[in-house]
Order: C-alpha cells, then structure tokens, then sequence
C-alpha cells in the first residue's frame, strides 16, 4: 500500500474529522466546548495490572496517583526519565541544564540568544491545568475520528510535573480493567497561550514514546473555536507504534482527490528516537503576509519550517484562508490503538512523553540569517 493510499485510509472520514479536534462545522458559530463523559463506576475487587515490561516501553518505579489525588500532588521523588538516564547527545540538541520555571511573560533566554517570550511552568506545586487546557473523553464521534482507544483525563496520573521541572504526559494502558473508562487513559493538552508573534520559533526537548499502538503528538492548531481542516494544522513530531520515524506535517485540506495537494509532509528516521531526548524546532516568518479584509484569514504567502535536532527537514509556504499563524495554540498528547496505529493495541503498562523544556523565541536559533540559508537547503513539504 502506497503512502498516499495509507494515509487516505487512516484518517479517510473528512466530516468527521471535522469534530475530531472539538472544533466547528463549517458554517456553524458556536463556543459551547465539549464535555466528556463521567463515570463512577467502581470494580468489586481492585484491579492489578500486569507489571510487564515490552519493547519501547519504559519502567516506572511507582504506580500512578489514586483517583482522589489532588492535581497539585507532585510525583514521587525517585522518578527517573528512563533507567539510567538517557545517553549523551550532541549539545545543539541537549536540553537546558536548568529550564527557567518561570513563564507566561516575555523573557530573556539568559544565554544571549533569541529572546524568549513564552515558557511554560512546570514545577510541581503548579496545576497542569494552569498553562494548559486537558482535554477530557473519548472525542465526538468516539475515538476522535481515528477510531482512538484512549480516553483523556485531567487527572495527575495522566499528566504532571515533576520535582526536576519536566512536564510529564502519560498513556496507562490496562485492557483488562473491569471500568471501561480505565483501560486506556491518557492526556490532551492545549496550551492557553497562543504563538502571539508573527515571526517566531517553538522549541521542545521530547523524550517519546516508542512502542506498538502508541502514536504521541506535538502539534499547533488555530485557537479554538476554528474550522478544521481549512485553517490549518502543523505536526512538529508525530510518530506511532515505535517505526522511529517522525512526520514533519501541514494539512489544510480534506482527505479527498480534490485536496489532496493539501498534505504535505517529510518523514526523519530517527533510530535512537527511543533512548534519548530529541529536540524539535518550528519557525515561522509571517510578518510579511497580510490579512484578509473580508474574513480575517490569512493571505498567504509566509514561510514556514520544521527542524529535527536543529536540521532543516522541511519548509513550505503558508497557504491562504489559513488562519494568521499568531493565533495558533500548541498541543501535545499520547493517543492509542485505531487507524493510524493500523489497529494494534498497547500492552499493559505506562507509556510517558517527558517534556524536558518548551518554549517561544523571537527569533530561531542562530538568528534569521541563518533561517535565510537554512531555506535555500531544505527540501519542500511532499505530497502524501
């Protein structure tokens, strides 16, 4: 099966699709957010799930909060991102030694680089929900289009900081589980913050999950409310059932014939992807694109690029009717199982996404002449 053929398989349902990122219809002009579903249902006897180790998973010396835990509860102490720490790595793609926990407000980046206008707070006395939105269900229609196992919680045991500054999105997979509601749980995060520049850099370390029906996620969408697909969605990394391969990716089409020029993508191998953190870079210069007049939307015409361990992997131009690039949200989630996973289940166990350090600069690193050379180097988005 070819690549197009896959993917026009995967994620084949435009309408629904439509509701995948609990977004608007077109035509349609309502703000009532999506609630998900509650259950109180509680097993005869506690359940244990298996302590089984697989490939691609990693071991956690502790059992995720009881349901009672408070959101400010901050994990145990002996956490550990994986046994031993992971190996070393070139120091252009090495996380920050000490990540400022300060963020919201602009900011310099201590070190003489771009300035950073926006970092996160991930100490442990501060809710996740602070800086972010925790989607919560199993999406509308079920499974968030993709036919998706996991349901999404706001509870501490999907999704926390750690005593180390880390932000920690965590996927529990326990088939057997007597409450349907439990058997796969994970974590949707939205940040509040929007990109809020025109010219600007997303920056992350990310250690992910590698592993059979695990597909993690770091991704930008138009702040809610907007219409999917027309204004626009941006995959900065996006990997499933632990091939090693990230997908650089811009959508702003249907999954049809007529859209099809609307997919663009540039897979990386990464082989070590799941024995070290990897650094991501999304860098847009829209400054110079206008607005429409007569819907707000953009005109087009800015330029766009994706970095993997601070090399060019991909560019293209934003494409017109999208919406202006400053007001697009982040996301990072865990999803399981469906489609895109080609059906396959995760085995009993944890599988954590650790953000190691999150930020928005004025600017990429090594400034805007290198973005300038970096352009004339890295290949165009392909079609799927």
């Amino acid at each position: 099966m070819s690549f197009r053929d896959r993917f026009n398989q995967l994620k084949g349902k435009a309408e629904e699709l439509n509701r995948k990122h609990n977004i608007l219809p077109i035509g349609q002009n309502t703000n009532t957010p999506q609630q998900g579903h509650s259950y109180n249902a509680q097993p005869a006897h506690p359940y244990q799930p298996q302590q089984q180790v697989y490939p691609g998973q990693q071991q956690h010396p502790y059992p995720p909060p009881p349901p009672q835990a408070q959101e400010q509860q901050p994990p145990p102490l002996n956490y550990n991102t994986r046994p031993g720490g992971p190996p070393p790595v070139p120091s252009h793609s090495r996380p920050p030694a000490h990540p400022s926990p300060s963020g919201g407000s602009s900011q310099g980046n201590g070190s003489g680089g771009p300035r950073i206008y926006w970092r996160p707070n991930f100490t442990p006395d501060i809710p996740v929900a602070h800086e972010f939105d925790q989607k919560q269900g199993h999406g509308d229609p079920w499974g968030w289009g993709n036919a998706e196992l996991q349901n999404y919680t706001c509870t501490p045991s999907n999704s926390f900081h750690t005593p180390d500054g880390k932000l920690i999105l965590r996927a529990i997979s326990q088939p057997a589980h007597p409450d349907p509601e439990a058997r796969f749980t994970s974590a949707r995060l939205v940040s509040r913050a929007t990109l809020a520049r025109r010219d600007g850099c997303l920056t992350a370390w990310l250690d992910l999950p590698c592993a059979e029906g695990i597909w993690p996620a770091f991704w930008l969408l138009p702040r809610e409310p907007f219409v999917w697909p027309h204004e626009g969605e941006v995959d900065v990394a996006e990997t499933w059932n632990g091939d090693m391969m990230n997908h650089s990716c811009l959508h702003w089409g249907f999954y049809n014939g007529e859209d099809a020029q609307k997919h663009l993508v540039r897979a990386t191998h990464i082989p070590d992807m799941a024995r070290r953190p990897v650094r991501f870079d999304f860098v847009w210069q829209c400054s110079h694109s206008g607005v429409r007049p007569h819907d707000g939307k953009s005109e087009g015409g800015g330029r766009l690029m994706w970095y993997v361990d601070g090399r060019p992997v991909m560019k293209n131009i934003m494409p017109p009717g999208t919406r202006p690039i400053e007001d697009w949200t982040v996301l990072l989630n865990i999803a399981m199982g469906g489609n895109v996973c080609q059906g396959k289940t995760p085995r009993d166990g944890a599988y954590d996404m650790v953000v190691h350090a999150l930020h928005m600069s004025e600017a990429p690193e090594g400034g805007w002449q290198r973005f300038d050379h970096d352009w004339h180097v890295c290949p165009d988005g392909a079609v799927m």
